[in-house]
């Protein structure tokens, strides 16, 4: 392949398929591997064609940059070496050059796509308000309930048997009349603050633990129950209904989203007119 006259080996698309490849695969799973074969190379072969028409128009670029912001990349740059075999000081001569030289353009792209956006206009009021409307379900926090909880971890420490017969004395306790968090501080092999988890959301926990919590009542203790963890006993001490976020709560965050949306927006639209004037040959 030959890009505005530079001609780019195959290897850089195999290399970028291959740094695709693991997140593409998981995604498009379902599909024919001949087909997602396919495709991955085409987006391989124009993500690298993207990358060469931006490096081409830095390198146009006559600009310095300035030296705080190369010695700043070089340092970043030699902190990645260090948990290598060879140090970047250890590099020949000419290695080391072309690394620069690759700081340096890189450095010129990215002042090209932060000046392409630097002067984009702020989302209005207006703009905040219908985003908000179209993306209220984005704003949903789900149903929360604040618990705490003994366990007894059934591990190659602790058999079942021991475990199960330990949090059984730790419910009659409960059942007698005992405080929840002194019998945590007895039995529990995380007792601490209590047993306190805090607030848990639908999702976070493994759904057997979940099960149960979301059943109960504030106030109401379970009886005890098996994860994969081991044994528990829960109490859960409040709970918050699924809600959404006002206006108010999400306004910056909203503001955020449309700014990195105009950005996006305008490096694509910048890249579309390179790639609508660049000479790509097929070789």
């Amino acid at each position: 392949m030959i890009v505005n006259g530079q001609v780019v080996d195959d290897s850089a698309v195999r290399r970028e398929a291959d740094r695709l490849r693991p997140e593409y695969e998981r995604v498009f799973a379902d599909e024919d591997p001949q087909q997602r074969e396919a495709r991955l190379l085409e987006w391989s072969r124009e993500n690298v064609i993207e990358r060469i028409l931006l490096a081409q128009k830095a390198d146009e670029d006559d600009r310095p940059i300035p030296p705080d912001q190369f010695a700043s990349a070089l340092s970043q740059l030699k902190e990645q070496y260090s948990g290598q075999a060879h140090s970047f000081d250890e590099l020949a001569a000419d290695e080391k050059e072309s690394l620069k030289a690759e700081i340096i353009q890189q450095l010129k792209i990215e002042r090209i796509l932060r000046e392409l956006c630097r002067d984009l206009p702020e989302p209005s009021e207006q703009d905040l308000k219908r985003y908000y409307q179209e993306n209220k379900q984005r704003y949903e926090t789900p149903e929360q309930v604040r618990v705490a909880h003994i366990v007894k971890h059934i591990d190659w420490q602790a058999d079942e048997n021991s475990a199960l017969e330990a949090i059984h004395k730790a419910k009659a306790e409960l059942d007698a009349g005992a405080v929840f968090e002194n019998v945590v501080a007895r039995y529990s092999d995380c007792p601490d603050n209590g047993g306190d988890l805090g607030y848990i959301r639908k999702g976070q926990m493994v759904e057997e633990f979940e099960d149960v919590i979301f059943n109960l009542g504030v106030g109401e203790t379970s009886d005890v129950f098996r994860t994969r963890f081991g044994f528990h006993i829960a109490k859960v001490y409040d709970r918050k209904p699924a809600a959404v976020c006002s206006f108010e709560q999400v306004r910056e965050q909203i503001r955020e989203q449309l700014k990195d949306d105009m950005s996006h927006k305008a490096i694509d639209d910048y890249i579309d007119a390179l790639r609508a004037q660049a000479v790509i040959e097929q070789t």
